[in-house]
């Protein structure tokens, strides 16, 4: 009888705090969705950060910088620490923020016709058509102004602004980062 009692219980605690925990994943989904999300974006714009601050001359002699635009850049640094300089590419498309990356190949070295490898770097960016992803600065520190010379720029600022959904709290959450190109200098 005394067992019957005790596997009772046991079975009504367990069963209780099983609901409990259903109860807070239920009531805390977005929360946990949300802090997920962010924790990936920023992962991401520091991994971004880390790579331009690298940027150094391609493995074909290519100039550190190779496009800029408000919502992509193009550079060569060597993202994975493996000796071989590869091109990356961040870009945001579609409400997705990516890196690409390009192995060169042959000899001599060529990006040219390699595939690019992309990663999600995050998700539901949701940057306003006024607010760039990416802004580059001169030597002095000032902004440059569109079309931008890749040999004028010595840092960039990136920000992406991050919202799971729109329809609910909390609002857009903005992540940002700059970096100054450490192996491009001034003549």
């Amino acid at each position: 009888m005394e067992t019957l009692v005790v596997i009772a219980l046991t079975s009504v605690v367990g069963v209780g705090l099983l609901g409990m925990i259903a109860y807070f994943y239920r009531s805390n989904a977005y929360l946990l969705e949300a802090t997920s999300a962010v924790d990936s974006a920023s992962r991401g714009v520091r991994e971004s950060i880390r790579s331009l601050r690298e940027a150094t001359y391609a493995e074909d002699g290519s100039y550190p910088l190779a496009a800029v635009a408000t919502s992509s850049a193009t550079f060569y640094s060597d993202a994975d620490d493996d000796a071989p300089v590869e091109r990356i590419r961040l870009y945001l498309s579609d409400g997705v923020f990516y890196r690409g990356i390009t192995e060169a190949a042959g000899n001599p070295p060529s990006y040219a016709g390699q595939p690019e490898q992309a990663t999600v770097i995050a998700s539901w960016v949701k940057n306003p058509d006024t607010v760039p992803v990416f802004q580059y600065f001169d030597e002095e520190g000032y902004p440059l102004t569109y079309p931008v010379d890749v040999a004028e720029v010595r840092a960039v600022y990136v920000r992406l602004d991050v919202d799971l959904n729109p329809a609910r709290a909390p609002n857009i959450i903005t992540l940002e980062g700059n970096a100054t190109l450490r192996n491009v200098r001034s003549e």
